[in-house]
């Protein structure tokens, strides 16, 4: 019974910890802590304020703020920096939940829009 117990502690805890993945599509080339990403498809694996974008083999990481919004956002949407031709991200919200995903002031991060 203990040994059970245990298993499925871990396995809890293990399912707490696991990586959250979305999909974004990328409308423009995108420059992330210096690696460039190409227009299509990205896969996002939220773990914790990191976040890493995968495109094919390319993959890169990046700091961000999770907030949690009152309402479930409908598509994907990315919000930018001003007009900034290096393409900077301010914000990525994820459609069909309440996340949004803040970027660091500064940081060159992802860009594009999509759905879930």
């Amino acid at each position: 019974m203990k040994k059970a117990l245990a298993v499925l502690f871990a396995l809890g805890i293990s399912v707490a910890y696991a990586a959250s993945s979305y999909h974004v599509t990328l409308y423009k080339p995108t420059t992330i802590n210096g690696t460039q990403l190409k227009p299509g498809d990205v896969k996002l694996e939220l773990q914790g304020d990191k976040v890493v974008i995968k495109q094919g083999k390319t993959s890169v990481e990046s700091t961000v703020t999770v907030e949690n919004g009152t309402h479930k956002f409908d598509a994907s949407s990315v919000g930018y920096v001003g007009d900034s031709s290096d393409n900077q991200v301010q914000e990525i919200r994820l459609g069909g939940t309440t996340t949004k995903l803040v970027f660091e002031a500064g940081a060159k991060t992802a860009t594009g829009g999509g759905s879930h």
